[in-house]
């Protein structure tokens, strides 16, 4: 049985925030490669490679969990992993029309509500949760969470028109297309802890097996290898389109070496890194999830979620990245901020309450 530890829970979500609010950043790094190239191979270590890696280093006698594993559990997790993967592609090309503020605030916040409150629902045990002790702060902090994420979208939107007027506007804006692809994006993300959710069972034949507080690294087998069927199937058929297959070997985007392999070295480095930081945020989900006991622990998501919008905005502000920006701009930002604090500070007490 895994002792809660509500301070070690939200300490391993806070951990697994800051390396996805991070994850993304060394793609700023990658030379002539084009885009579904580099999204291919980070893919496959994020989704494929660290799963099995992760699952073979701390599930114990992994081949008979697999043979007791319940077939339809894992088909319904890899099913529902590939509907997420159509979700994180959606969100990639939102950023394209409406850019990143807004694609983060609308996508982020929805998949934060609806993966925190879906799962209760359909197992018809949100009604029941109510009444509990606590239960007041911890839905009152997923919806001042939704609410801080609005507002540093609307904070991020500004800050693009602000720089967009200095720098002579912004040329593929279309905030139809763009809407409507995080919409689609933030549904199909939140189908992730639903993954999480069906895969459950194969975590607790795991847990049996010794695998304890690690048990659910089993269950990223199933999402995660479904996520990587969508991206790898995307990111060839661009591929294919765009004849860029070739810069897997060296051969450079519009032709020629890369000059001696150096260039694609780094790009397979940061490649490896995007994907090892977008693993290890949920390697710590799961170790934060399990520690926050079984009474709210379905609140999980939404403190992940939270705290990632969180940290990458404070990042920003800390880095410098508003300070060209009008002070009624800097204003939202630092108010979004505050009500996310505020967010997390009132999931915390609610757990505690409840715990």
């Amino acid at each position: 049985m895994i002792a809660p530890s509500l301070e070690l829970g939200i300490s391993f979500h806070a951990a697994g925030a800051m390396l996805s609010a991070n994850c993304y950043a060394p793609q700023k790094y990658i030379r002539r490669w084009s885009w579904e190239i580099f999204w291919m191979v980070q893919a496959a270590w994020c989704w494929l490679l660290w799963p099995v890696i992760g699952a073979l280093a701390t599930i114990p006698e992994l081949g008979q969990v697999l043979a007791e594993a319940p077939r339809d559990r894992m088909l319904a997790s890899f099913l529902m992993g590939v509907a997420y993967g159509v979700g994180g592609t959606a969100f990639n090309l939102s950023i394209r029309y409406i850019g990143f503020s807004l694609t983060y605030s609308i996508a982020v916040g929805l998949s934060s509500v609806l993966g925190t409150l879906v799962p209760p629902l359909v197992r018809g045990q949100l009604t029941g949760l109510i009444g509990r002790p606590g239960a007041e702060w911890v839905f009152g902090g997923v919806a001042a969470g939704a609410a801080g994420i609005a507002v540093c979208g609307l904070a991020g939107r500004l800050k693009e028109r602000d720089l967009e007027a200095g720098a002579g506007g912004r040329g593929e804006f279309s905030l139809t297309t763009g809407l409507l692809l995080s919409l689609l994006a933030g549904v199909l993300s939140a189908v992730y802890g639903f993954a999480l959710e069906a895969a459950a069972p194969i975590a607790d034949i795991a847990e049996r097996h010794g695998a304890g507080i690690w048990k659910g690294n089993v269950s990223y087998l199933f999402a995660n290898t479904g996520a990587f069927l969508t991206a790898l199937l995307y990111s060839l058929w661009l591929a294919l389109k765009n004849r860029s297959l070739p810069q897997l070997g060296g051969v450079a985007a519009g032709g020629g070496e890369d000059g001696g392999g150096l260039t694609l070295g780094r790009n397979y480095l940061f490649a490896l890194f995007t994907g090892t930081l977008w693993y290890g945020q949920f390697f710590f989900y799961n170790l934060g999830h399990v520690r926050l006991g079984a009474q709210y622990a379905f609140s999980s998501w939404a403190i992940h979620m939270i705290l990632l919008v969180l940290f990458s905005n404070a990042l920003a502000v800390m880095v410098g990245e508003w300070k060209m920006c009008r002070p009624a701009t800097r204003g939202a930002a630092l108010a979004g901020l505050a009500v996310l604090c505020a967010a997390v500070v009132m999931l915390t007490y609610g757990n505690k309450l409840g715990g």
